[in-house]
């Protein structure tokens, strides 16, 4: 049976259309009272399920060499609370002719948030970049975030910032304590996660997702697109716009200048360029108290346009020839080593399918 194409004239990719749907239920049939904590209890299991699976595929010498790439993650942390931060600085300038003052708070706010994990380890897999270094800055940056997030918020935005025992074990328990139990159980789990990768790499796709539709939902019951005006929310956008476009410019053509190869800059631009929704909302609603809601405005945004722009730029960064070198199989495995060929991670066939002019299984495949 001939499979359904997907239109090769159709500029919009298959993902940022799901994404796109997800925020439209979000936004139609947001999750309340019970069903958010379940929505939220899901997303949580989803991501340390994706950890555990990046535990159990990676091999230990892949994430120690990820660990030893220092340069690499010092440059993440200063894309993340260095350059972001002063780019947020400079949009002061736009208060109040094109930001009213709560939205630049939340703005200067959003420049401030650690990394997302899950997102650049997804979008560089996609991209066929160094993904145990993406692992390693990703989480490094999140663990960073509860220390310089929290003190750079009291010193540019105001107001009483800590630290939070909380998050930091959230995040320890969500991430790090599954990625360790994969390592822990891959000698006897490895082989078959790397048989199934095209169907557990499904779980990449379907996290994202799941905290995009908890965190529109709390937006929507917050009722915080009643507090701001058309107009004001399009020039939110455009500056958005020119700060994710900044910086996706310095990530990718800044670290060639400093000699990096292109998988390290894959995983550079990818964990140096995105903002965490899921450790940005907990911190906002001790930060900001009340206006919580309006201040992760900017983020909410932000993340989305992260999304769907990152998910484009992964697609069309698996298709350089660079990429195709750099992702040569390597040699088969001895016998005696069934599980040292697991590879670098899932490629989500949601971006292959568009690449390929293929859509069926979209929503239910990945390779």
């Amino acid at each position: 049976m001939k499979r359904p194409t997907w239109p090769s004239w159709m500029p919009i990719d298959p993902y940022v259309l799901l994404l796109l749907g997800t925020v439209g239920i979000a936004a139609l049939v947001p999750a309340r009272g019970t069903g958010a904590d379940v929505a939220s209890g899901t997303a949580t299991a989803a991501v340390a399920f994706l950890f555990f699976l990046y535990g159990a595929r990676l091999s230990t010498r892949e994430a120690l060499d990820g660990l030893r790439n220092w340069k690499l993650h010092l440059t993440v942390i200063a894309c993340t609370f260095a350059v972001f931060p002063l780019l947020g600085l400079a949009a002061g300038a736009l208060v109040p002719y094109v930001l009213t003052p709560a939205l630049f708070s939340g703005f200067l706010f959003l420049t401030l948030v650690p990394s997302t994990v899950q997102s650049s380890i997804a979008f560089t897999s996609i991209a066929r970049g160094n993904v145990p270094a993406a692992i390693c800055a990703g989480s490094f940056s999140s663990l960073a975030g509860i220390v310089l997030t929290p003190l750079l918020a009291a010193a540019l935005i105001g107001g009483h910032a800590g630290f939070s025992a909380d998050s930091l074990l959230k995040i320890v328990l969500q991430l790090l304590v599954p990625f360790l139990a994969g390592q822990f159980l891959r000698r006897w789990i490895g082989p078959f996660v790397a048989r199934h990768k095209k169907v557990l790499g499904l779980v990449d796709r379907g996290s994202i997702l799941l905290v995009v539709y908890t965190a529109f939902s709390q937006g929507m019951v917050a009722g915080i697109w009643h507090q701001v005006t058309p107009l004001r929310l399009l020039a939110l956008l455009g500056v958005e716009a020119v700060l994710l476009a900044v910086m996706l410019a310095l990530t990718w053509f800044g670290t060639k200048s400093l000699g990096f190869g292109r998988a390290d800059r894959v995983a550079i631009q990818f964990a140096g360029t995105t903002k965490s929704l899921a450790a940005g909302l907990p911190m906002a609603s001790v930060l900001f108290g009340a206006q919580a809601s309006l201040a992760v405005l900017p983020l909410m945004l932000f993340h989305q346009m992260q999304l769907m722009v990152c998910a484009v730029i992964a697609k069309r960064r698996s298709r350089d020839p660079e990429a195709s070198a750099d992702a040569a199989p390597p040699a088969p495995p001895a016998p005696s080593e069934p599980d040292a060929g697991a590879g670098p991670g899932p490629v989500s066939r949601l971006e292959r399918a568009a690449a390929a002019g293929t859509a069926a299984g979209t929503a239910t495949r990945s390779g």
